[in-house]
């Protein structure tokens, strides 16, 4: 069974940092990394392959959010950086059987498991 949970969400002024978790049981899958605002869709953060070789970002996040991983301890991780107002969500990891770089890896349906999120709010 998969299962994801996510950790290291809260509350920090604009142009902190925030790290992140996310603890994948059941497998080794490609991973994302999607946020959800109030009244808004869910959209794309971060993919990274299921060995951790290929990254992307959201062109929003590009140069201030990294992900990675720690197949070793089956975690995800999302560093953020120079947080905005804007980037304040809900943010879900998530994990699919057949994502890759060549699609689609940049929207929801391409992923099979989620976690229950994290809240992230960005405010002074």
């Amino acid at each position: 069974q998969v299962q994801l949970v996510e950790s290291g969400g809260g509350l920090v002024q604009p142009g902190g940092s925030l790290r992140l978790s996310c603890t994948v049981t059941g497998g080794l899958y490609g991973m994302g990394w999607f946020r959800q605002a109030p009244g808004k869709e869910r959209e794309f953060v971060a993919y990274l392959s299921r060995l951790g070789r290929t990254t992307r970002h959201a062109d929003s996040v590009r140069g201030r959010f990294i992900i990675s991983r720690d197949n070793t301890e089956n975690k995800l991780y999302l560093q953020m950086n120079d947080l905005k107002p804007e980037d304040t969500a809900v943010y879900y990891c998530a994990a699919g059987e057949r994502v890759n770089v060549g699609g689609p890896y940049n929207i929801p349906s391409g992923y099979d498991y989620w976690g229950q999120g994290t809240q992230i709010t960005v405010s002074a």
